[in-house]
C-alpha cells in the first residue's frame, strides 16, 4: 500500500491552535472483498499534539473497519466499523455506523498518527453501493456525511485537522528568566500550555488586543468607543492606556459610573459684613440649587433616553403601538414603577439568581405580584431579536407558559416583568422534596408537552433549555414553562436554525451539539430527560451512565425495561405494583424522545396525546378498575 505523509499548514492562530491539511487513507475492493488498491496515511506533527476536543476520526464506506494508531511515548489503537446491510439506515448527516462511523474524542497529547481502512466481509451485496472505504482525521463540524460520498469520495482528498501549539519547552516561570528567548512582548502576559503540552503561550493583557509575539503588537483598546466595554454614564468615558476612567464633566463632581451621579461643584463663600452682599450670596445659593436640580434632572432624563434607545425602546414602542391586539400586548414599564415594586431592588426581594441574572419578587401599584428579571447585558447586534422576543412572548396567552407582562428599557440592562408563579420549580419538587404523586407527575409532563407543542406549531419558538428548573408550578401543580432567554424563532418555511450551541449539559440534544443545527426535535430530546427525572427523582447527570457519549440515556432506560429492573430506580413515591404498566409506558415515551437522531423522535403533539391517554388510564387504575392492558401501545 502507498504511504502518504504530506502535511500542509492552513492557518496559525494566536490562541494556540494550528490548522493543517492531512490526506485520507483509502482501500478499494473487488466483489469478493479483496483489496485491489489503497493507501496508508502516516503523519508526525513533531512536538505539536492533535487537539483531543476539536478533532475526530471518521470512517466512510460499506462493510469496512477504519483503524487509527496514535502515538507519543506510548501508542493507542482505535477503530470503528461501518456497514450498509440495511440501506435504509444509511442517511445523510448520520455517522452512527451505517455508511459512516466516527471516534470522538481522541486521546490527549498524541503527536503521531497512522490510519487505514480494511474490508470486513465479502462485498458482493453492496458492490453497486460502495466499492471503496476511507479513513481520515478531521476537524469537528468540517465533514458532514452524504450518501453520495460512498461512491464519489476521492482518494486524493484532504481534511483540516487542529493541532495545539506552544512556544519553547519550558513553562512561563522558567521562560521569563531568559530575556533573549522569552517571546511575550510588552503589554502581554504569559500562560502555560494546557495539559501535558510543553512550553507556554502569550496573550495581550486586559485592555489591549493584537499580536503579543511581536514588538508593539498589543495595541490599546479604546473602551469608550462602545458602551459594552465600559460602565460609565453616557458621555463620561475617558480612554487611558490599557484601561479607561469614568470622569465627570468640568464643573461637576461625583461618581460618573452607571448608577452614580455627577453633581455641580459649588464653592463656599465667606461671609460679608455688608448686608447687600449677603443678600446677593443668598440669591446665588438659591440659583445654584435650581441649577443643581435642573442639571441632575437633565442627566437622569438623558441617561434614561439613551438606555431606552440603546435597548430597542423606539422599535419596541412602534411595534406595540401598531399591534392589532392591544389588550394582549406587553407593557413598557418605567424604572420608577419597578423600583417601587421591589423597594428599590432590595436584596430581600431576590427569589432567584444564576448565570442569566437576578430575579426579584415585586408588587405593582395595582397589587399584582410579579417576577422581575434583571438580565445580563444584551449585545447591541441582538437588539432586534430581543425586541421580537418581547413582542411575541408578550402576546402568548397559554395556561402552561409563564406570561411576559412587559419590560423596562430605561436601565443599563433591560428588565423583564413576568407573572409570579407561587409553588417553586419542578426541580425543587422532584430533587429536594419528592412528594409528587404519579398523577401529578403525569399532569406536569402532559402540560409541559402541551406548551412545547403550542410553541412549536403556533409560534415557531424552540425553547432550547427545557429542564426541571425552567418548569414552574402553581399551587394546583399546573406546569408553566419559563426562561426564554436563549430561545429562538424559526422562520416559516424553515426546518432548522444553524446557531452556536447553547443549553444545559445533560439535557442538550446530542445531534444539535454535534451539528449546531437546532430543530424542534431538540426540545423533544430535552423533554425525554425531564421524563426520566420525573420517574427516578434524581438528576440524570448523577446516574452512572455514559451521557457524554450521547448514547447512554435511551440505552439505559431500554436496558432497565428489557431486564424488568425499572422498579429498582423509580422514585419511592410511585413504586406501586398497580402503576407498573403506566410507568413502563412513560419510560417508553422517554426512550422514543431520546433517540440519537432527531428525525426518529416523535413530535411534541404525539407525546402530548400519549401522556393524556396515560392520565386517563391512571384514573381508571386509581378507581380500582384494574384493566389488564392499557388502551393503547406506545411502541
Amino acid at each position: 500500500m502507498e504511504v502518504m505523509t504530506s502535511v500542509e499548514v492552513l492557518e496559525i492562530k494566536l490562541n494556540g491552535q494550528l490548522r493543517v491539511a492531512l490526506p485520507i487513507a483509502h482501500s478499494c475492493y473487488s466483489k469478493q472483498g479483496r483489496v485491489v488498491s489503497g493507501s496508508l496515511t502516516e503523519v508526525s506533527t513533531s512536538r505539536f499534539p492533535f487537539s483531543s476536543t476539536l478533532n475526530m476520526f471518521t470512517g466512510v464506506g460499506c462493510d469496512i473497519q477504519a483503524h487509527i494508531m496514535l502515538t507519543k511515548a506510548g501508542g493507542v489503537a482505535m477503530s470503528c466499523k461501518s456497514d450498509c446491510d440495511q440501506r435504509f439506515n444509511v442517511r445523510n448527516g448520520s455517522c452512527l455506523g451505517h455508511g459512516c462511523c466516527h471516534l470522538d474524542p481522541i486521546p490527549e497529547g498524541m503527536t503521531s498518527a497512522a490510519f487505514d481502512v480494511l474490508p470486513t466481509e465479502n462485498h458482493t451485496k453492496i458492490w453497486d453501493f460502495g466499492r471503496c472505504g476511507y479513513g481520515f482525521l478531521v476537524e469537528k463540524d468540517i465533514y458532514n456525511f452524504k450518501i453520495s460520498d460512498l461512491s464519489t469520495m476521492s482518494k486524493n482528498m484532504s481534511f483540516s485537522v487542529v493541532l495545539d501549539w506552544s512556544v519553547g519547552d519550558t513553562k512561563c516561570k522558567e521562560a521569563q528568566k531568559d530575556n533573549v528567548t522569552y517571546r511575550c512582548k510588552e503589554n502581554s502576559v504569559c500562560y502555560n500550555g494546557k495539559g501535558s503540552l510543553p512550553g507556554y503561550r502569550c496573550k495581550c493583557s486586559q485592555g489591549y488586543k493584537g499580536n503579543p509575539y511581536i514588538e508593539n503588537g498589543c495595541k490599546d483598546v479604546n473602551e469608550c468607543e462602545s458602551g459594552n466595554l465600559n460602565d460609565c454614564l453616557p458621555g463620561h468615558c475617558n480612554n487611558t492606556d490599557g484601561s479607561y476612567a469614568c470622569v465627570c464633566a468640568k464643573g461637576f463632581q461625583g461618581d460618573a459610573k452607571i448608577g452614580g451621579e455627577c453633581i455641580p461643584v459649588h464653592k463656599s463663600e465667606g461671609r460679608s459684613v455688608i448686608a447687600g452682599i449677603g443678600e446677593g450670596v443668598a440669591g446665588a445659593v438659591v440659583a445654584m440649587i435650581f441649577v443643581y436640580w435642573g442639571a441632575k434632572s437633565r442627566i437622569r432624563i438623558k441617561s434614561r433616553k439613551d438606555f431606552f434607545k440603546k435597548n430597542g425602546g423606539i422599535m419596541l414602542q412602534k411595534m406595540l403601538f401598531t399591534c392589532e391586539d392591544p389588550i394582549n400586548t406587553g407593557k413598557i414599564f418605567t424604572e420608577k414603577e419597578l423600583k417601587k415594586a421591589t423597594q428599590n431592588f432590595n436584596t430581600a426581594k431576590v427569589i432567584g439568581q444564576g448565570g442569566y441574572g437576578t430575579v426579584y419578587i415585586g408588587t405593582l401599584a395595582n397589587k399584582t405580584m410579579v417576577a422581575i428579571k434583571k438580565s445580563k447585558m444584551i449585545d447591541q447586534t441582538q437588539i432586534k431579536q430581543f425586541v421580537n422576543e418581547v413582542i411575541i412572548l408578550s402576546q402568548i396567552n397559554h395556561p402552561n407558559i409563564v406570561k411576559l407582562l412587559g419590560c423596562c428599557l430605561e436601565t443599563h440592562v433591560p428588565l423583564l416583568v413576568y407573572e409570579y408563579i407561587t409553588n417553586n420549580t419542578l426541580c425543587h419538587h422532584i430533587h429536594s422534596h419528592a412528594t409528587l404523586t404519579l398523577g401529578n407527575r403525569l399532569k406536569i409532563a402532559a402540560e409541559t408537552a402541551e406548551a412545547l407543542d403550542y410553541m412549536h406549531s403556533t409560534t415557531q419558538i424552540i425553547h432550547r433549555d427545557v429542564k426541571p428548573s425552567n418548569i414552574l408550578l402553581d399551587d394546583e401543580f399546573t406546569a408553566k414553562i419559563s426562561d426564554f432567554g436563549i430561545s429562538r424563532f424559526v422562520p416559516l418555511g424553515q426546518t432548522h436554525l444553524s446557531t452556536s450551541v447553547k443549553g444545559t449539559i445533560g439535557y442538550m440534544d446530542p445531534e444539535y451539539f454535534r451539528t449546531c443545527k437546532l430543530t424542534e426535535k431538540s426540545d423533544v430530546y430535552s423533554f425525554g430527560v425531564v421524563l426520566m427525572e420525573l420517574l427516578m427523582g434524581v438528576r440524570v447527570q448523577s446516574l452512572e451512565i455514559p451521557l457524554t457519549a450521547y448514547a447512554g440515556a435511551a440505552a439505559y432506560l431500554a436496558s432497565l425495561l428489557t431486564h424488568d429492573a425499572l422498579l429498582l430506580v423509580l422514585d419511592d413515591q410511585i413504586k406501586k405494583d398497580k402503576y407498573g404498566e403506566v410507568v413502563k409506558c412513560v419510560a417508553k415515551i422517554a426512550i422514543n424522545c431520546l433517540h440519537l437522531e432527531g428525525n426518529t423522535r416523535p413530535t411534541m403533539s404525539t407525546v402530548k396525546q400519549e401522556l393524556e391517554q396515560l392520565r386517563c388510564a391512571l384514573v381508571s387504575i386509581d378507581a380500582e378498575s384494574h384493566p389488564e392492558t392499557l388502551p393503547f401501545s406506545v411502541l
